[in-house]
C-alpha cells in the first residue's frame, strides 16, 4: 500500500469512528480519545514485541499475568520505561470491548497501572499523566455507563481496524497524520485555536532542515514551545537517529499538548531516555538552563501572546533578556521567545523560529531588540512564507534563522511568498518548494525577486527594519505597455474615427438632400 493510499484509508477509518460517537463527543474532545487509543495500541504492540524478542513461538498477549516475575517486570521498566501485563494489552481489551460491562473502569485502571508502573524509576516523569486526557468516566461519552462503554468500544474497535501491520513498518507517520487530519477538520468547528500549537508537517520539514543545515551531528535538538512535538520529530525524520546524539528536548505550557508531545515521542519509537519534555511557562519558568546550550533549536511559538514582561522587574536582569537591554512588550511576547532561544543556542548551532511579521518592522522595544540582534550579528536569514500555510490563521508568517557562527556581517532575506501549492483548506509547501528555499539559504546568492543579502550598514540605514519586502524587490507581473506603439495605435484609431464621421456626415447630407 502506498503512502497516499495509507493516508486516505487512515482518514476514511477515522471518519468512520467519528460517526460512531457523533452526537455525544464534539470533534475537539473526540480527538483526545482517538489519539489516546492510538497511543494505547502502539505501546501495547511495542511492548509485546520487546518481550517476544522476535521469537515467533512466544505470544505475549496469550500468556497469563501470573507467569510475570518481578525480575522480568523490573528489567522491562528499566528498558522501556513502563510495564503492561498481557491482560492489559490493547488487543485483549479491544477483542472483548463490546461485551465488557466494566469497560470504562477497566480502561481507567489499566491506564493508571501503566503510569504507576514507572514510579520510582528514571522514566517516572516521562510516563506520569500520559493518559490524563483520556477520561473514560467523562459524561462527554454519555450519561450512563452503558453509553460510555458503547462509545469507548466503538473507538477501540475502530483503532483496532487500522490494518497497516506493525506501526513501525508504516510508510506514513500514523500518529502525526491522524493528529493533522483531526485538528484540520475540527479546529475551526470547535472554536479552538489549534494553529497556535500545531505546525503542519510540510512547514516543520523546512524549519528542521534550516536548523540542522550542514550539521553532521548535533548534541540535542530543542523546542521551547513544542506543542505536540511535530517540529522535533521532523528533525528525526530528516536525519539518521545517530546524528542527534542526546535526543529531543522541549517545553510546553498547555497540559493537553504536553501529554500529546510525550505520546508522540513514544509513538515514533523514541525511548524515554532520549527525550525530555517538560510542562510549564517557558518565559517565566524555563527548564533546561543547566542542560544548554543546544546545537539545533526549532520553534513555532504563539504569535503576539501576552506575558508579564515589565510587570516583573526581575526579568530585565534575566540572562536571556538582559543583553538586549529591554524586554519584549507585555502585549507581544514574540521577541521574548526569540531571545530565550538565542540564549539556549550553542556557538555552532542554528535556531529556526516561526515569527509574526509585525515584529520585524514595529518600533519601540521591538526595534531595540532587532538592533541588538543585528549589531551582534546573530541574524542569518529572514524568510517570508506564503499565506494560509497554518491551521487556524491565514497570516503569511516569517521564519527567523539565528546563528552564532556567521562568517560575515551580511543578513540574508528570502521572499518565498509565491512558493506554495493551493489546497482545499490551506496552502502547502511541496518538497520542490522546500528544496528551492534551502538552495537559496545555502548559497546566499542574490537572486532577483527571491533573495538579497544586505550589509550591516544597509540595515542600520533602514532603521533596523528586517522585513523581507524592504530588501527583496517584488516582481512586477503587470503587462508591459509600449507607449510609442500605443500612441501609434491611438493615432490610427482617431484617423479611422474621423474618416467614419466624414462618411456618416456625407450619408446624412445625401439623405437630407433627397428629402428636400
Amino acid at each position: 500500500m502506498t503512502s497516499t493510499q495509507q493516508r486516505a484509508e487512515l482518514q476514511r477509518q477515522i471518519w468512520q469512528i467519528a460517526n460512531e460517537v457523533r452526537g455525544s463527543v464534539d470533534g475537539w474532545d473526540f480527538k483526545q480519545y482517538v489519539l489516546g487509543t492510538l497511543f494505547y495500541r502502539f505501546i501495547s504492540e511495542n511492548f509485546a514485541n520487546y518481550i517476544e524478542g522476535g521469537d515467533e513461538s512466544i505470544d505475549y498477549a496469550g500468556l497469563s499475568d501470573e507467569i510475570i516475575t518481578d525480575d522480568i517486570k523490573d528489567d522491562a521498566i528499566k528498558t522501556k520505561g513502563y510495564f503492561i501485563y498481557p491482560s492489559q494489552l490493547f488487543a485483549n481489551i479491544a477483542a472483548d470491548a463490546n461485551n465488557n460491562e466494566n469497560l470504562n473502569t477497566d480502561l481507567a485502571a489499566i491506564f493508571s497501572a501503566i503510569e504507576s508502573s514507572a514510579n520510582g524509576y528514571p522514566s517516572e516523569v516521562d510516563i506520569k499523566g500520559l493518559f490524563a486526557d483520556f477520561d473514560t468516566t467523562s459524561n462527554r461519552l454519555g450519561n450512563t455507563v452503558k453509553d460510555k462503554n458503547m462509545r469507548l468500544a466503538a473507538v477501540l474497535k475502530g483503532v483496532s481496524g487500522l490494518t497497516f501491520g506493525e506501526f513501525a513498518d508504516n510508510q506514513i507517520d500514523l500518529f502525526g497524520d491522524a493528529y493533522e487530519f483531526l485538528i484540520s477538520n475540527y479546529a475551526a468547528n470547535a472554536g479552538k485555536s489549534g494553529g497556535e500549537f500545531f505546525t503542519p508537517q510540510h512547514v516543520s520539514k523546512l524549519i528542521a532542515q534550516l536548523a540542522m543545515h550542514k550539521q553532521e551531528k548535533v548534541n540535542k535538538i530543542y523546542d521551547p514551545a513544542c506543542g505536540s512535538g511535530s517540529l522535533l520529530l521532523q528533525a528525526k525524520k530528516h536525519f539518521d537517529a545517530h546524528i542527534i546524539e542526546e535526543g529531543f528536548w522541549g517545553q510546553e505550557i498547555n497540559h493537553t499538548t504536553y501529554n500529546l508531545a510525550r505520546m508522540n515521542m513514544f509513538l515514533h519509537n523514541i525511548n524515554y531516555d532520549k527525550f525530555n519534555i517538560m510542562l510549564g511557562n517557558t518565559l517565566t519558568e524555563p527548564h533546561f538552563a543547566d542542560d544548554k546550550p543546544f546545537d539545533a533549536i526549532v520553534s513555532n511559538p504563539p504569535y503576539s501572546v501576552k506575558w508579564i514582561g515589565s510587570d516583573d522587574p526581575t526579568l530585565i536582569n534575566d540572562e536571556r533578556f538582559a543583553p538586549a537591554g529591554v524586554l519584549a512588550p507585555k502585549s507581544k511576547a514574540d521577541f521574548a521567545f526569540v531571545l530565550h532561544a538565542l540564549n539556549y543556542l550553542s556557538s555552532k548551532g542554528r535556531a529556526a523560529i516561526v515569527c509574526f511579521p509585525g515584529i520585524f518592522y514595529r518600533g519601540g522595544a521591538e526595534k531595540k531588540i532587532r538592533q541588538y540582534l543585528v549589531d551582534n550579528n546573530y541574524v542569518e536569514t529572514v524568510i517570508s512564507l506564503a499565506p494560509n500555510l497554518f491551521f487556524g490563521t491565514s497570516i503569511a508568517v516569517n521564519i527567523l534563522v539565528l546563528s552564532k557562527h556567521k562568517t560575515d556581517t551580511k543578513t540574508q532575506f528570502i521572499d518565498a511568498s509565491q512558493l506554495f501549492k493551493k489546497a482545499t483548506n490551506n496552502n502547502l509547501l511541496t518538497d520542490k518548494h522546500i528544496e528551492q528555499i534551502m538552495a537559496l539559504f545555502d548559497r546566499k546568492d542574490d537572486v532577483a525577486y527571491l533573495a538579497q543579502c544586505a550589509e550591516h550598514q544597509t540595515i542600520t540605514d533602514n532603521d533596523y527594519n528586517l522585513s523581507v519586502s524592504a530588501y527583496v524587490e517584488a516582481e512586477d507581473t503587470r503587462e508591459v505597455i509600449d507607449i510609442a506603439q500605443l500612441n501609434a495605435e491611438l493615432k490610427t484609431t482617431v484617423t479611422n474615427i474621423d474618416k467614419l464621421r466624414r462618411d456618416i456626415d456625407a450619408i446624412v447630407a445625401e439623405i437630407e438632400g433627397d428629402a428636400a
